[in-house]
């Protein structure tokens, strides 16, 4: 399931997606026209900015804006980004691999079904994009 951070992070890029190439938006706007609560969502662009996702102006006219095209925006770079691993078990995560303790990997069928699922949910994430999702 979908953490609301997460939620709310697709939120906003679906909307400054409509918005690319028009300039910087003000975060009151997103906050508004998307049901985020401000604070949460001040955080959450902070983040994207420091990922390189999102760019922002400061001053009159200012605000955010996407850095690049949101056809060129993964959503399993922003998953990854907000919530950490797509993987349901830390054994099986490509990015953030923790060994199960007590867990013998070779002979654990739950191990086995679990990178299935991961490798599932990769097809999809790391083809699509913000652009898809704001159904551009």
């Amino acid at each position: 399931m979908l953490s609301k951070k997460t939620l709310y992070a697709f939120k906003a890029l679906m909307y400054l997606s409509h918005e690319y190439d028009k300039g910087p938006v003000l975060i009151a706007d997103i906050a508004r026209k998307k049901k985020v609560p401000l604070k949460f969502l001040e955080n959450i662009l902070l983040e994207l900015k420091k990922a390189g996702i999102l760019e922002s102006k400061k001053g009159k006219g200012g605000g955010y804006f996407l850095a690049k095209d949101p056809h060129n925006i993964l959503l399993a770079d922003v998953l990854r980004l907000v919530d950490g691993p797509i993987a349901l078990l830390p054994c099986v995560s490509l990015h953030f691999y923790q060994k199960c303790s007590n867990c013998d990997e070779k002979n654990c069928g739950l191990n086995r079904v679990m990178i299935e699922v991961r490798d599932a949910n990769l097809a999809i994430l790391e083809k699509k994009t913000v652009a898809d999702i704001a159904d551009m």
